[in-house]
């Protein structure tokens, strides 16, 4: 009998590299199937996905609208073309025949589904981990515009999001300086995407601006020299309100060849609790874990522990390459029992503390839903344990995985308080960005503890915003102490931050927080900085095994880009588009029609398809009538 986890990670494999061909000789009784996806008019779709209905067999489209589908085991299939802003189509009776390959070219048609039209109950079903193990638009195949459809929903909702209220605009006379730990987590994109591809608005606390912004590549410059981080900033007129300035501030981590790296010592720490058996979690947990054993090497070792209702070593740690061994242990997990994270926490740290590699790359990567609920819990105790352990010099990962009752604001903190990162799994193409195309960022640490602080000319800059980052600010002070925690940076890694600027001597309808007057004190404006400096940006970080920081600094001029950059354009767009969702009191004039159009004008170079999935993402986020977010 074919063991459906060796179909899932070999599905795995084949998207990676989509339309690639392989060297590799194929199975015997297997087939190919290849051909193109079009729109109605014959125009090519690119980054569309195609999927082999029952199985864990896909592809995406190249930017010709080709795809290919090899070693597909010889039978009869249904296969699907999906993407979002469109009807999925489907085809039956496919038949594949050992060494033969099938031409088959699916259309698909834009969806007009109205807000109206969509009754939504609660969260939306997980999707099933063969048919849509990609985000693409979970409609029937069927519908039409004048037929409502509903959204499936679990039968309870627990997700748990932390609260926070946007940054206000701070008089720069009385708050000159702006200090915020660095943030290289990416789990709200693919959580906003959930929700917004199950038809819903996602929840204001799970809109994280910042998160959103950083989850794309960049093109900054890396550092010269031994500097782990290079400093980059652009200023152009804020889009949605343009007699502000709109300062971007980019961080840009020094880029390493992955087979160069240091060795690895992993544990990977599964949830294997009930709330884990459905499709979405657990096989998606092995799937996506799957791709990251598939580029270990020899020197790399992997260690694995899973939690229910206690915690145990299920593989002790093993060489990278024994990869069948490590496989076969992942396979054998199946879901059942309660929750007691705390102790998988222990023993996790345990395991990579016994194994720890001196100068190599000592991390447990956590996947789980966050729904603790067995001994060591709430979010107090778990902090507090996670930051003992991360004394240890070993680096934490969170994947979270599921709905329903996904607990986001717990796994934030643990990344947070664990010198790690936090990343949303929803399907195969976001476990292969996580763990393969981004594997030095998500796993290798090239500076920890990094801080950002700004300080803005009173003689140019009469109140600024940060946007986003609520959860990450520091006091000012914090920013030289180096015993306060901050965030982590990877091989590769890139940080951006944007401030909504109020120049001096512009007419502002914003309100803008000034103290009460001082008895004591007289604020009075500065005699110097009055020349071309808008502000003055400082970064602070640590070497990776490091306890003292170091600094750069890069002065920011008051020169405006009248030309901003395809990067600069589409970070607006992206920071648009998270004011619409959060509703924000600062979204001035944005619309998402302004959204849709900025960010089809800054795709630039996308050979992943991350952009035009943003594009699509906006459309459906104004089609389904998420509108009402505009002013």
């Amino acid at each position: 009998m074919t063991n459906p986890f060796r179909l899932l990670f070999l599905a795995a494999a084949l998207l990676a590299t989509p339309t690639t061909p392989t060297s590799r000789l194929a199975p015997p009784n297997t087939g190919r199937i290849g051909g193109h996806v079009r729109d109605a008019s014959g125009t090519p779709i690119a980054h569309a996905q195609v999927l082999v209905v029952g199985t864990s067999f896909g592809a995406v489209t190249n930017a010709s609208g080709v795809y290919r589908i090899d070693s597909v085991t010889a039978g009869t299939y249904s296969v699907r073309a999906q993407f979002i802003g469109y009807v999925p189509t489907e085809i039956r009776g496919v038949q594949v025949r050992a060494g033969r390959s099938v031409k088959l070219d699916l259309v698909l048609q834009p969806a007009n589904i109205q807000l109206n039209q969509i009754v939504v109950e609660g969260a939306p079903a997980a999707p099933q981990i063969g048919a849509q193990v990609t985000s693409g638009l979970m409609m029937r195949s069927a519908a039409r515009a004048d037929e409502s459809y509903r959204v499936p929903r679990e039968s309870w909702n627990t997700e748990e999001y932390g609260h926070t209220e946007e940054n206000p605009f701070l008089a720069v006379t009385a708050n000159p300086l702006s200090t915020f730990s660095v943030d290289v987590d990416r789990a709200s994109y693919g959580n906003v995407r959930r929700f917004l591809l199950g038809g819903q608005a996602p929840p204001k606390d799970a809109v994280r601006i910042e998160e959103m912004v950083n989850y794309f590549p960049y093109a900054y410059e890396g550092p010269n020299g031994d500097d782990p981080v290079a400093i980059h900033t652009e200023l152009a007129p804020a889009p949605w309100k343009p007699q502000h300035q709109l300062l971007r501030i980019g961080l840009q981590a020094r880029r390493v060849n992955l087979r160069g790296l240091p060795p690895s010592n992993l544990v990977f720490l599964i949830d294997v609790s009930g709330s884990m058996g459905v499709p979405n979690k657990l096989p998606l947990v092995k799937a996506s874990l799957g791709m990251l054993v598939n580029n270990l090497r020899h020197e790399d070792r992997v260690a694995i522990v899973v939690y229910a209702g206690s915690a145990g070593l299920v593989l002790a740690s093993t060489a990278g390459d024994q990869k069948a061994t490590i496989l076969e242990a992942i396979d054998r997990l199946e879901a059942g029992g309660s929750t007691a994270g705390g102790a998988g926490i222990k023993r996790a740290y345990d395991e990579a503390v016994a194994n720890f590699i001196r100068g190599g790359n000592n991390r447990v990567i956590l996947a789980t839903d966050g729904d603790f609920n067995v001994g060591v819990s709430s979010d107090g105790e778990l902090v507090r344990l996670i930051e003992d352990r991360r004394r240890t010099g070993v680096f934490l990962t969170v994947l979270g995985f599921g709905m329903g009752n996904l607990k986001d604001s717990k796994m934030e903190q643990l990344a947070d308080h664990g010198n790690g990162n936090y990343a949303y799994i929803d399907n195969l193409l976001e476990a292969r960005k996580t763990l393969v195309h981004e594997m030095g960022g998500t796993l290798f640490t090239v500076a920890k503890d990094v801080k950002i602080q700004v300080e803005f000319n009173p003689a140019r800059v009469r109140a600024y915003r940060l946007i986003g980052y609520e959860n990450r600010l520091l006091a000012a002070e914090d920013f030289t102490d180096d015993a306060k925690d901050a965030g982590e940076m990877g091989a590769g890694h890139s940080v951006t931050a944007l401030y909504e600027i109020v120049p001096v001597g512009v007419q502002t309808d914003v309100t803008i927080r000034v103290p009460d007057s001082l008895r004591y004190q007289s604020q009075h404006l500065p005699t110097g900085g009055t020349g071309t400096e808008l502000g003055f940006v400082k970064v602070r970080f640590k070497q990776p095994d490091g306890d003292r920081s170091r600094q750069l600094t890069y002065p920011v001029t008051t020169e405006a880009s009248r030309s901003p950059s395809t990067d600069f354009r589409f970070q607006a767009a992206v920071a648009e588009f998270g004011l619409l969702l959060k509703g924000s009191a600062y979204r001035g004039s944005a619309t998402f029609a302004d959204v849709i159009a900025a960010a089809r004008g800054a795709q630039g170079d996308d050979p992943e398809g991350y952009r035009t999935e943003f594009v699509r993402l906006a459309q459906t986020a104004q089609s389904i009538g998420l509108a009402r977010a505009e002013p």
